[in-house]
């Protein structure tokens, strides 16, 4: 196993306002890596540059995927290369069938006598779906249109799947079931780099976790050495003790990197 992904030194613009001020981080092939901040800190907006998705950018800064440059590509090219991404708030066909849905996110394959063996690969991480298979998207709940989405990435056979806070608006108990699925799904040799708020829960499957705070990456670790750490209990898992607010800015200071 080697380097799946590199961005070194990534700087990210909306309208002359930087979003991403010089980050760097590298995602090792077949692990889980996960990304933690707080609203605005431009988590998101690190995966919409992977990806292609925003115009012009990155503004500096290069990206590799497998040992090859990808930034300033078309998203379509990078799907091709074996990115996948799963965007915040899931953003399915709500007026397609599940069906139809997965057979999309198989839109740029070949192979088509495949996609129906693959849709059914898909059903055995998301068994509910096999139920509703012709119900039309909109439909479904939350937790079920999560799951169809993350299933419809799969379909173009990734080798590193963005994960764009997949908890968002989901009961605990959903919560805990799809974040048992995204492990099993990266058992099966499927690198996950996952965006999330939910600090608790992306640490206890990920290997690696990085802080971001307005657009730099503050600190970075194994994910089990960070949930153990005293300041990220505090700051971003909600576990109080009387520190300040001007001892947060102290550590934010302390911990800043790139």
């Amino acid at each position: 196993m080697g380097t799946i992904l590199e961005i070194k030194n990534i700087e990210t613009y909306y309208d002359l306002i930087y979003a991403i001020r010089g980050a760097s981080l590298t995602v090792e092939e077949g692990t889980i890596t996960a990304i933690l901040g707080n609203n605005g800190a431009g988590k998101s907006t690190i995966l919409k540059t992977v990806m292609g998705l925003i115009e012009d950018q990155p503004d500096k800064g290069t990206i590799e995927y497998m040992g090859k440059r990808i930034d300033g590509m078309d998203t379509e090219k990078i799907v091709r290369r074996g990115i996948s991404y799963v965007p915040e708030g899931r953003e399915v066909f709500e007026e397609l069938t599940i069906k139809e849905n997965l057979a999309m996110g198989a839109y740029i394959r070949r192979d088509h006598r495949k996609i129906n063996d693959d849709i059914e690969r898909i059903f055995t991480y998301f068994p509910i779906l096999k139920n509703r298979i012709n119900q039309w998207a909109g439909t479904l709940s939350g937790g079920e249109q999560q799951m169809l989405a993350i299933g419809r990435a799969l379909m173009s056979r990734p080798k590193l799947l963005f994960l764009d806070e997949p908890s968002l608006g989901l009961s605990p108990i959903l919560v805990g079931e799809i974040f048992e699925i995204i492990k099993n799904i990266n058992k099966e040799g499927v690198t996950i780099l996952l965006v999330e708020q939910n600090a608790r829960m992306a640490l206890s499957i990920s290997q690696i976790g990085l802080i971001l705070e307005n657009g730099r990456f503050v600190m970075k670790g194994k994910s089990s050495e960070l949930m153990e750490d005293k300041d990220v209990k505090e700051f971003y898992m909600g576990v109080r003790s009387e520190a300040s607010a001007k001892g947060y800015q102290r550590w934010k200071r302390k911990k800043a990197w790139r």
